[in-house]
């Protein structure tokens, strides 16, 4: 099986990482993702990942906390996602390196963009912690940084809905899933894709967005051999 790009961005949100528990981890959960990432790593495809923090923590939900402060706790969130995976995908049997964009020598490696784009070439996947490093930006506008910087193929945005719809499938049973949409379709309609700082930068580096669900950890793999899954943004 050839697959369909050469250096891939995984967006992860935190409450995927959860499982069915809604909060916090669900180690069961993390190793059939991881397991799916090692079924791509080993077709030769270079990886990084972000993972967001929600499963214990958003920043944007501090309510009367300062913003910065709260947004700190978020990034420190992330942190323990990106260890947890980084504990699933050495079980699986793949070289990994955590880098965050705050320092914490004692527990990952700072981020460096040479570093990572080395370690990717030398078959490591690269998880990036602490989003920017910076408040008021989520880590949906982090995965389109660090693709940018990594000069990733894609980012492949593994969520709870199969793709992106008109309305919420949830509440809407006639909702319409698209297969492909343009950066401008997702700003001028609102759509849910990601935040509007993340896809005006995706846009301006020309950096295509796959959305597809995670329910099925299996996807991840299908995403990158198959062409018929999830929503394509470009």
């Amino acid at each position: 099986m050839q697959p369909r790009f050469k250096r891939v961005l995984l967006k992860l949100s935190g409450e995927a990482l959860a499982g069915g528990k809604k909060f916090g981890l669900d180690f069961d959960t993390v190793l059939k993702i991881c397991s799916s990432i090692k079924k791509c790593a080993d077709l030769g495809v270079q990886i990084a990942i972000v993972v967001g923090g929600g499963n214990f923590w958003r920043g944007r939900f501090g309510g009367k906390m300062d913003r910065t402060r709260a947004d700190h706790m978020g990034m420190l969130a992330t942190v323990i996602n990106s260890l947890a995976l980084a504990d699933g995908l050495e079980q699986v049997g793949l070289d990994v390196r955590v880098q965050t964009g705050i320092d914490m020598k004692e527990i990952a490696e700072p981020y460096i963009r040479n570093r990572a784009v080395r370690h990717m070439e030398k078959g490591r996947i690269v998880i990036f912690g602490c989003g920017t490093g910076n408040p008021f930006f989520s880590t949906d506008t982090a995965a389109a940084l660090r693709a940018a910087e990594i000069d990733a193929d894609i980012i492949f945005k593994a969520t709870n809905v199969d793709g992106v719809y008109d309305s919420d499938p949830k509440t809407n049973k006639d909702a319409k899933m698209f297969d492909t949409l343009s950066y401008l379709d997702v700003l001028n309609c609102g759509l849910q894709v990601m935040d509007s700082t993340a896809a005006s930068l995706c846009m301006d580096n020309n950096i295509p967005i796959l959305v597809f669900n995670l329910s099925d950890p299996d996807n991840i793999y299908r995403a990158m051999t198959e062409g018929n899954i999830g929503t394509m943004v470009k």
